[in-house]
């Protein structure tokens, strides 16, 4: 079996089907997607400006942190969610999308940034948790994670306008018809 085999069973879903033909499904989709991009990356720039002693220097890191990080991983179930729900709705379209992939390799990457930051670096935070900055690894690791999430949210906006390729079928054009037959109340009915 191939992928695009794979691919295309899934845009057969019910549920992929139900939001190609819903009318608002995908837009709210979409919608609530950014909503939920813009809140996880507003936390993680709030957390981020923290460790380059930028913003929040009176709180601590591990105070600012804990009061965020709730937020931050509710957004970003919400995001993966609302990005799933659209990508099923064309998934070859999508897989096939240079911008597409360019976003998951950011995410990719953004993430083991978190990973090495938490598992590495964060191990330190009790050296700058009295400080206005963090130590160099963690002033690195904030710039990383406000470039990638950047990047991330770049590519998703070009993914918006190089997917649009896909053709969807119009109805044939009635004959005789003309733009000032719409201004006028005898304009002839379109054909069917």
């Amino acid at each position: 079996m191939k992928f695009t085999d794979i691919l295309n069973a899934v845009a057969a879903w019910p549920v992929s089907d139900y939001i190609r033909g819903a009318l608002l499904a995908f837009p709210l989709l979409e919608s609530a997607h950014v909503v939920f991009l813009t809140l996880v990356f507003g936390t993680i720039l709030i957390v981020d400006l923290r460790l380059l002693g930028v913003a929040s220097i009176n709180r601590t890191f591990g105070a600012l942190e804990s009061d965020i990080i709730k937020w931050t991983w509710f957004a970003f179930s919400g995001a993966v969610l609302t990005g799933v729900l659209m990508f099923i709705t064309n998934p070859i379209v999508y897989f096939e999308n240079v911008p597409f992939r360019i976003k998951m390799v950011l995410l990719l990457c953004a993430g083991l940034n978190m990973l090495i930051f938490e598992q590495f670096t964060r191990r330190k935070y009790n050296d700058f948790e009295g400080t206005a900055t963090a130590p160099r690894p963690a002033r690195i690791a904030a710039v990383l994670s406000l470039v990638l999430w950047t990047g991330v949210i770049g590519a998703g906006r070009v993914i918006g306008f190089t997917t649009s390729h896909v053709a969807v079928a119009l109805p044939p054009a009635a004959e005789n018809l003309d733009f000032d037959d719409f201004l006028t109340s005898d304009a002839p009915a379109p054909a069917q």
